[in-house]
């Protein structure tokens, strides 16, 4: 496939024109095969639902309304499915994730308001962060088999008119998303990610799809995909010196006006980037976060679905400073949890069409049912996951829980460092880094996760490391370590050394993830969070003696951390001396699976702990 595309050139559009799917039933065991349609309406549905009815232009006005339908953030979620509980999924807010309960929320919609009046976009991240995902990247990979990619598979059944791509989806390597890019129907846009050194889209960056109306003339509706700059960070070692990402505004108002050239009556970005105007990164790479300032800053949009946020915004409006008009935008919340649904009025006028008002609103897919088509589509790769997610790696002595390992040190985290440990000094050996002492950094990502006793699953692996880094080793100086764990230490509040244990509400200052709270195995350590920030961390020894500032130590990281992802200090500009692309999962189930037996006995130091004043809290 080729990707090269000339910056002075209008790429050609490309749109679905896939069938609606067809009403089979197929038998998948725990999966839903009721349709919430019999016996009413569609327009009741979605009256009953609470969902929106389409804005009515005003008497007399030669005007339509056009319907935008949007998801983000999908991550590989392709049917309601828990693959790490092996059950339906479910949460304390009821709600239903996958690209089949999408299906059936589209389908109603474009019933309700007329398929030619309906286009359905992506805002990227549809790739990546599910078992299903990684399965068909990692382990069984599409590029290998030759299949197609379930989540192809359903967004080409289902008749997506344009996707943008997410900074995950370039997680896999160039050749992998490229091959999933050759499996789609719809167009994959990203304006901003460019040949490395030049400013030549490296994507189709816009298209324009043209809907036809009896007794009017088509509305030509673009649409121009924005991915994230935190690409070149997040995956250094994918993209570097191939993919630049550029600020999503400079792209934005390179672009928009080329669509407005090339007939565009309606322009709606479709971008991989929050709202807040903030990063998460230090240094001069673009604003992450950047939707809410390209509606402000660059004339021309009519509406902005965005993502990247995981949060649901049903309607935000943006005055364009320039115009003073507003940009209608919507996020929909992630793994097809919500659908954002814009309706645009477009009058006709001196020859052409304009858009005069706009609203935005999220859809709820619980309040249907996963499309039957779009679950038989996949069945059988589904059943495949399900089936690797449940193969047996180990035996646990005890059983192992993250619930506290965000103020705790834990069996079941020290076994992540146990393993990567392991993995780099197997590594190295018979180098001259094999002198190093090794120590090894992992944080708590899912609060939730669990090791039973007994038998351990792939699904439990899974469970505990739900990101697909690979492993690399960095030299950092003692100092460097000091300074990387104040950083860390940031996540807590500062806390009065008599106030009430309650380590639940210490956590996640300034809203900090779990995911960027760091934990060394190696060193010994306290932190103190009765003290302020940047002189927290006290008694940082190795080996029962104190660490010293130019002491060197083998760190073992994972890539998105090393890459600079989380903008912790040294660790980015740090030399490596391993890279073998080695997958932590996987690397996790091959080390349980040799050893058969998971016993903390081996594994488990308590090496550091949470302080007060010098006095340990537990």
């Amino acid at each position: 496939m080729t990707r090269h595309i000339h910056p002075d050139s209008e790429p050609t559009p490309r749109w679905c024109s896939c069938a609606a799917p067809d009403d089979a039933e197929p038998a998948t065991s725990g999966l839903s095969r009721r349709n919430v349609l019999v016996g009413m309406s569609a327009a009741g549905v979605l009256a009953a639902a609470g969902w929106p009815a389409a804005a009515n232009a005003a008497p007399g006005v030669d005007a339509v309304t056009i319907t935008i339908m949007g998801t983000s953030d999908l991550h590989a979620n392709a049917v309601n499915w828990d693959y790490y509980k092996d059950a339906t999924y479910s949460d304390s807010a009821g709600n239903a994730i996958g690209l089949a309960r999408v299906s059936s929320a589209v389908n109603h919609i474009r019933s309700v308001r007329g398929p030619e009046r309906t286009l359905l976009f992506d805002a990227g991240d549809t790739i990546q962060g599910s078992p299903l995902g990684f399965y068909y990247a990692l382990v069984d990979p599409v590029t290998e088999s030759g299949a197609v990619h379930p989540i192809a598979a359903q967004m080409n059944a289902i008749g997506y008119d344009a996707v943008a791509l997410g900074n995950h989806e370039f997680n896999y390597g160039l050749a992998f998303l490229d091959y999933w890019i050759s499996q789609m129907d719809a167009p994959v846009l990203a304006a901003n990610a460019v040949h490395a050194g030049t400013k030549v889209p490296a994507y189709t960056p816009y298209t324009i799809k043209s809907m036809k109306l009896k007794g009017r003339p088509p509305i030509r509706v673009g649409v121009l995909g924005l991915t994230n700059p935190g690409v070149v960070i997040w995956d250094k070692a994918n993209v570097s010196g191939k993919i630049e990402v550029q600020d999503l505004v400079e792209a934005a108002a390179r672009w928009v006006p080329v669509m407005r050239q090339a007939g565009a009556d309606v322009v709606v970005v479709s971008a991989h980037s929050g709202d807040s105007g903030r990063s998460s990164y230090t240094g001069d790479i673009p604003v992450e976060n950047a939707a809410a300032l390209v509606a402000e800053q660059v004339p021309g949009i009519d509406a902005i679905l965005f993502g990247h946020a995981h949060v649901d915004v049903p309607q935000r409006i943006v005055t364009n400073l320039e115009t003073g008009k507003p940009v209608v935008m919507s996020e929909p919340k992630n793994w097809g949890q919500r659908l954002s649904v814009f309706d645009l009025t477009v009058e006709f006028s001196k020859g052409k069409w304009r858009v005069t008002s706009g609203s935005s609103t999220t859809v709820n897919t619980n309040t249907v049912v996963d499309d039957p088509a779009l679950v038989g589509l996949i069945q059988a790769q589904h059943q495949a996951v399900v089936t690797y997610v449940n193969t047996p790696v180990a035996v646990s002595t005890e059983a192992l829980s993250a619930a506290e390992a965000c103020w705790k040190d834990t069996a079941i985290l020290d076994y992540v460092n146990e393993v990567q440990t392991a993995t780099v000094a197997a590594a190295v050996a018979g180098t001259p880094e094999a002198a190093l002492p090794i120590v090894s950094i992992a944080a708590p990502f899912n609060r939730a996760a669990t090791f039973p006793a007994g038998q351990v699953t792939i699904k439990d692996v899974a469970g505990l490391y739900i990101y697909d880094n690979t492993l690399l080793a960095s030299i950092l100086t003692g100092a460097q370590i000091k300074d990387y764990l104040e950083y860390s230490a940031k996540y807590f509040v500062q806390v009065a050394p008599d106030a009430p244990v309650t380590p639940a509400a210490w956590t996640n200052a300034g809203n900090t993830p779990d995911y960027n709270y760091d934990q060394f195995s190696g060193v010994d350590y306290g932190v103190d969070i009765s003290q302020p920030l940047g002189s927290r961390i006290t008694g940082l020894s190795f080996g029962g003696s104190p660490v010293a500032p130019d002491q060197q130590f083998l760190v073992a990281v994972n890539n998105y951390r090393q890459s600079g992802g989380g903008g912790f200090p040294h660790i980015a500009t740090a030399p490596v001396v391993y890279n073998a692309q080695v997958a932590i999962r996987e690397a996790i189930v091959s080390y349980a699976t040799e050893a058969g037996v998971i016993d903390p006995a081996d594994f488990h130091v308590e090496n550091w702990r949470l302080v007060r004043n010098g006095t340990p809290v537990f």
